[in-house]
């Protein structure tokens, strides 16, 4: 089952003034079991549902990010991996310097 939340039909005008600069209104469907999981939580967190919402998408949003620049990290090293060796072996004897003359 699906809970719909629609707003009573507004004169555009006062619709436009409604939705603050730089967002957009948007109609979102959750299970009626998810919208009360939803209104608890935002509730605990002392936040209202759009901002509850909000912060889920964002952080979901920064993981997704987050994950994908790690992905791209460690294909690069990877890609980089033979000349990262290369240069630690030319610059294996100066690691050592002051260490051999003990």
């Amino acid at each position: 089952m699906s809970v719909t939340l629609k707003k009573t039909k507004e004169p555009a005008a006062s619709k436009r003034k409604a939705v603050r600069a730089g967002r957009e209104r948007i109609l979102i469907e959750f299970p009626v079991s998810l919208l009360q999981r939803t209104d608890n939580a935002a509730a605990r967190l002392e936040k209202n549902r759009s901002e509850f919402i909000r912060t889920a998408v964002e952080q979901l949003l920064e993981d997704m990010e987050k994950e994908k620049f790690e992905l791209e990290l460690a294909a690069a090293y990877a890609a980089n991996a033979q000349m990262n060796q290369e240069v630690a072996k030319e610059f294996a004897h100066i690691d050592r310097e002051g260490f051999d003359d003990r």
